[in-house]
């Protein structure tokens, strides 16, 4: 199955689309085993289309263990058969493309998982066999070996290495993860490896997927020559912006992304990609270069609190990036990583992916307390800011319900990697993968026809698809609202900022004059001259009240 499909909104559209983000296994179940599918997906495409979204970007649905949700991946050119089959993924392709909407499909290049064909075949190996080659590989310290090649720790908590045992029994060199123990990383100086993903990228590309989010993508390149710096010294080097860091943010990865510009531009049109890249600012842009990925995540908003300041400072500085680089900017308030904005907002001093939301996950809900109306009435209003701003929108599936983080997971319940290497310490993400729920009823809330894979709370019913869908007032139409008045109002990527005498007003206008205006105060503020085409919450005799957005033409 070839790729050029008939285009919807020419090679451009990625500029300022509306992307929404699918966990597959927590979307929909179409088989009843309590896993999403890809079928499940398919079976969908009307309410994704009613949405009004320009384009769905899954994370990874490959064949997986789970060790990370997915992101461990075997095999990095087929579909899990827990979620289906290829011939499933090709009948998604094309009922999206039937609905106007642009496919975006997550790669994990810089690590695989323990299971994928390579890494057998480099346990299988002798020390500096090709195999080994595709990974990294070192002696261990000590008389026997038998300290890690360095005291690097992984993201997910414990030492950044694992100790093999050889072929013959014996203990024997070290492999180096990152992350989980489960995700060994590739040696991206190898050729072999680079050629790989080539082939991989072009797969998909020809079946029809329209772009891609890279995972880290500021890791691959390494430098590792021994000896290895200490941990310590590491610590030192994690803000700097010389490209010199041992594995975060080397310069020479670039030189991977020329390479995947090149093969996206033969394709009509070229293949669109944004890359996860967690990186200084100020070198966030030599990800979105036109000659490399295109597009960066700027995760700025999802770090700030509920505040005009913060806002406007973030807004103003990423613009005035994306002036430099000429690539868009993306913004984004959840994803699959983070605790849901709706209850970041609901928390005091909450911003961000810690702090306060995370002391909440850890007491179980309690500490600090949880204000869910404050929390739902803000996530609206910064949700309608955002897509009235410049440049695209990432939405993660249940924020057009306003789902709330799940804190009611036993121990037992849980999935995420990190809950078990920081026991005590971090609580994991399986809060906001929750299946979504459809309906008010059913052992499953309409998301299948079995139990979850991860338990659904009964208050997940007051948010459910059917509560909602024929409620003027809910989150799911005020979602659906804004994103068919987003289509027809996007203009040029650009904003003027409208001053204000009370600064927790912020207000821009777009090159049309579109305003939208957003009140992050305590009392009403009135609105300007114009036909408020959509609020975030209701007003009063044309006053904005506080935590609410309007737009207006």
């Amino acid at each position: 199955m070839h790729a050029d499909v008939e285009e919807v909104s020419g090679a451009d559209w990625w500029r300022q689309a509306a992307v929404y983000q699918i966990y597959p296994r927590s979307f929909s179940d179409s088989n009843g085993d309590g896993l999403g599918d890809v079928k499940g997906i398919t079976a969908k495409v009307p309410y994704l289309k009613s949405l009004g979204i320009d384009a769905v970007w899954l994370s990874p649905f490959y064949p997986s263990a789970l060790a990370d949700g997915g992101y461990d991946v075997d095999d990095y050119r087929d579909v899990d058969p827990r979620l289906g089959s290829l011939a499933d993924f090709d009948e998604m392709t094309v009922a999206l493309h039937a609905a106007g909407i642009k496919l975006i499909v997550d790669i994990v290049p810089n690590h695989s998982s323990d299971r994928h064909e390579w890494f057998k075949e480099a346990l299988a190996g002798s020390r500096g066999s090709a195999a080994r080659n595709r990974y990294i590989f070192r002696e261990g310290k000590g008389a026997e070996g038998e300290l890690p090649p360095s005291d690097w720790e992984s993201l997910f908590g414990g030492p950044a290495w694992e100790r093999i045992t050889e072929p013959d029994g014996t203990a024997g060199q070290w492999y180096m993860h990152l992350f989980a123990k489960e995700q060994p990383d590739f040696n991206w100086d190898n050729r072999e490896v680079r050629e790989d993903f080539l082939k991989t990228l072009r797969f998909w590309a020809d079946r029809g997927v329209d772009g891609f989010r890279i995972d880290v993508a500021h890791a691959l390149a390494k430098d590792l020559t021994e000896p290895l710096p200490a941990k310590a010294e590491l610590a030192a080097e994690n803000e700097t912006v010389d490209g010199k860091h041992p594995f975060w943010d080397r310069d020479e990865v670039h030189q991977i992304y020329a390479e995947w510009r090149a093969l996206f531009n033969e394709y009509t049109p070229p293949r669109t990609a944004v890359a996860e890249a967690w990186v200084h600012a100020d070198r966030r842009g030599r990800y979105a270069s036109p000659e490399g990925l295109g597009q960066a995540f700027n995760f700025d908003l999802l770090q700030a609190a509920f505040d005009a300041g913060q806002f406007r400072e973030i807004i103003t500085r990423n613009l005035t990036e994306s002036e430099i680089s000429g690539a868009p900017s993306t913004w984004v308030f959840s994803n699959h990583d983070v605790v849901r904005h709706a209850t970041r907002y609901g928390l005091p001093k909450g911003p961000g992916r810690n702090g306060p939301a995370q002391a909440w996950l850890m007491s179980g809900g309690n500490e600090p307390a949880l204000d869910r109306e404050l929390g739902l009435r803000r996530a609206r209003a910064a949700s309608l800011l955002m897509l009235a701003l410049p440049g695209s929108a990432y939405l993660y599936q249940g924020e057009e319900l306003g789902l709330h983080e799940v804190v009611e997971i036993s121990d037992a319940d849980r999935q995420d990697p990190t809950f078990f290497r920081n026991p005590g310490v971090d609580v994991g993400r399986d809060g906001c993968r929750v299946p979504l729920p459809w309906t008010t009823e059913g052992i499953a809330f309409g998301f299948g026809k079995a139990t979850a894979h991860l338990p659904q709370p009964e208050w997940f019913s007051a948010y459910a698809v059917a509560t909602q869908q024929d409620n003027p007032g809910s989150t799911l139409a005020l979602y659906r609202e804004a994103l068919r008045l987003r289509g027809s109002l996007q203009t040029e990527e650009q904003l003027k900022w409208i001053n204000h005498r009370n600064d927790a007003v912020l207000h821009f206008i777009r090159p049309n004059g579109w305003q939208s205006i957003t009140n992050f105060g305590v009392q009403p503020v009135a609105l300007p001259a114009g036909t408020v085409v959509v609020s975030s919450g209701p007003l009063v005799d044309r006053k904005l009240p506080a935590d609410t957005t309007a737009w207006i033409i």
